[in-house]
């Protein structure tokens, strides 16, 4: 008897934790893309019950950046607000550390380098190892093995 594979998605296949790694980095692709190119071609897959959708549109980095404009600025008040709660001034700090995919875009740099007089952050880490080495930290914490 042979075995039929379990549709575990509307799509027809298995979510595997490799393939749930590969449709997340496919959705980070385009911002990362973005960072780099003045364009980018965005692929969404998803599915209904009337079965899959797809769009595909092209988007610039400028349009990228006037979508994003308005949570960019929303991330002001807390730096400025953690500044004032440590006691100290932006020109005080000696190094400013981006982490995360979205830091690859040119407008974050550029609000970081408002903030901090001008200082360009931090380039000397992947922003994602980061991010993968902070949690792997916390992990061990709650854990109780750090």
């Amino acid at each position: 008897m042979t075995e039929r594979p379990q549709a575990h998605s509307r799509r027809g296949f298995r979510r595997t934790p490799q393939l749930v790694c590969e449709e997340l980095e496919a959705r980070e692709m385009p911002a990362v893309t973005a960072t780099l190119v003045a364009s980018t071609g965005v692929l969404t897959v998803t599915a209904d019950a009337s079965g899959p959708k797809h769009l595909a549109l092209k988007l610039t980095r400028a349009k990228l950046e006037q979508l994003m404009e308005d949570l960019l600025q929303r991330t002001v008040g807390p730096v400025k607000q953690a500044l004032s709660d440590a006691g100290i001034s932006a020109d005080k700090i000696d190094e400013v550390v981006l982490v995360g995919g979205s830091t690859r875009i040119p407008r974050v740099v550029e609000i970081v380098k408002g903030l901090f007089n001008g200082k360009e952050p931090h380039k000397g880490v992947n922003p994602d190892e980061v991010v993968a080495v902070g949690a792997a930290i916390q992990g061990g914490v709650l854990g109780g093995e750090v």
